[in-house]
């Protein structure tokens, strides 16, 4: 059998490997820890699931609906718009996808051609490459700094008349770093300059934490905003990585081309999750700030913890979405293995918490953990980390080998 190119050279989702695998050992009776995948461990709030057991009894959800979501939840996503961002779009200028990961797919379809470089910061998530080199483009990973942060001059670097798109993931996955408003400026100006439309992945805008303030690309004025494609979706936020929605907000061109292709592809999102989403944008916000704190929470707590975990190093406190990402160069030599991914495997083999390899979003030598999970058991994760560090680094000891951790 020949699978075509695009099929062979696309590489799995790393995030949902670990998990599944330890999904897996969960189900073979083994007790372990998942920090592997981004999703939060709260229920969906009640008046979301509410406002969708309403639409299915008043026979609201049986058939299709435009292709590029409701009318209604396009007008109640343009209010949330405003309310967060103080930016108006019409409904005109929104469309529905499968998730905020379908909406990101479907951008790189309408406007990346076979050899387009699309940039984005080392490291980011991992679907965002696999997605452009699908859509037939290079992705081109940009350096960032000490803070995780792409700066112009490693813009600079990175750009060629090749240049077709500038991913900008605020909060960001894995590192949970957040811009300023004047670095988002700055950034969102360059591309500008250079004729480059932006990709806002504002997917954990809402999740911020100890004093942090979150702005968008689209509040740096409207020549910048004009240039941007919001991306975002309820996944995160509300809670409700299983019902799929996630939205795109443009020029109309752009938005136009999206529903064009939606439109034999995925078809409409399922109708029940447009209503649950409506009921989620147009809700007090209430249950999001609950959940907020309860982050804030965790990664107050398990912060420092980690942070005397033997060869791990953290030189950043993350400012928003919900991961760690730890320099594990030490723990690496401790351990005696070659790389960040044969620790990956150890750590869930022996200590059953599952991580993910840095080198999944292009950094190897680091590790992913998400703090989505609950308080003890992240108290519980760490613990495990600990304690196999320990064992490994009084080995080395007695082995007569000096070993310098942080």
């Amino acid at each position: 059998m020949k699978f075509s190119n695009r099929a062979m050279n696309v590489k799995p989702s790393a995030t949902v490997g670990v998990s599944n695998r330890a999904k897996a050992m969960i189900r073979d009776g083994i007790d372990v820890v998942n920090l592997g995948i981004g999703e939060p461990d709260f229920t969906t709030p009640k008046v979301i699931s509410q406002a969708a057991i309403s639409a299915i009894q008043h026979g609201k959800t049986s058939f299709y609906t435009p292709a590029s979501g409701l009318p209604e939840l396009k007008q109640a996503i343009a209010d949330r718009i405003a309310a967060d961002y103080g930016v108006t779009y019409a409904p005109e200028q929104i469309s529905v996808a499968n998730g905020a990961k379908m909406a990101l797919y479907v951008i790189m379809q309408a406007l990346v051609d076979d050899g387009d470089e699309v940039l984005m910061p080392k490291p980011s998530w991992v679907s965002y490459s696999q997605q452009v080199s699908l859509a037939g483009g290079r992705p081109v990973l940009v350096d960032t700094n000490a803070e995780f942060k792409i700066t112009l001059r490693s813009l600079d670097a990175a750009y060629s008349d090749r240049t077709k798109l500038l991913v900008v993931n605020s909060p960001q996955n894995p590192t949970g770093t957040v811009y300023s408003k004047s670095e988002l400026q700055a950034i969102g100006q360059w591309a500008v300059d250079h004729h480059i439309l932006l990709i806002a992945d504002d997917i954990y805008g809402k999740l911020v934490y100890n004093q942090t303030e979150f702005y968008s690309l689209i509040q740096c004025g409207q020549e910048i905003a004009d240039a941007t494609i919001l991306v975002n979706g309820v996944s995160k936020a509300y809670s409700m990585t299983g019902w799929r929605i996630g939205y795109v907000a443009a020029v109309p061109e752009i938005i136009g081309k999206i529903n064009a292709i939606l439109s034999h592809s995925t078809g409409n999102p399922a109708t029940v999750s447009q209503y649950a989403a409506i009921a989620a944008f147009q809700s007090d916000q209430t249950d999001v700030e609950k959940m907020r704190r309860a982050f804030e929470q965790r990664l107050n707590t398990i912060y420092p913890l980690l942070q005397q975990v033997p060869g791990f190093k953290l030189d950043q406190k993350p400012a928003g979405a919900f991961y760690l990402f730890p320099n594990v160069a030490e723990a690496i030599q401790i351990v005696g293995v070659q790389t960040s991914s044969q620790l990956v495997e150890l750590l869930l083999n022996e200590a059953h918490v599952a991580v993910v390899d840095g080198g999944a979003f292009g950094m190897p030598g680091y590790l992913r953990l998400s703090y989505a999970a609950g308080l003890e058991d992240l108290k519980l994760a760490v613990s495990r980390i600990n304690t196999f560090m320990t064992r490994y680094l009084k080995k080395k000891v007695s082995g007569g080998i000096s070993i310098e951790t942080n």
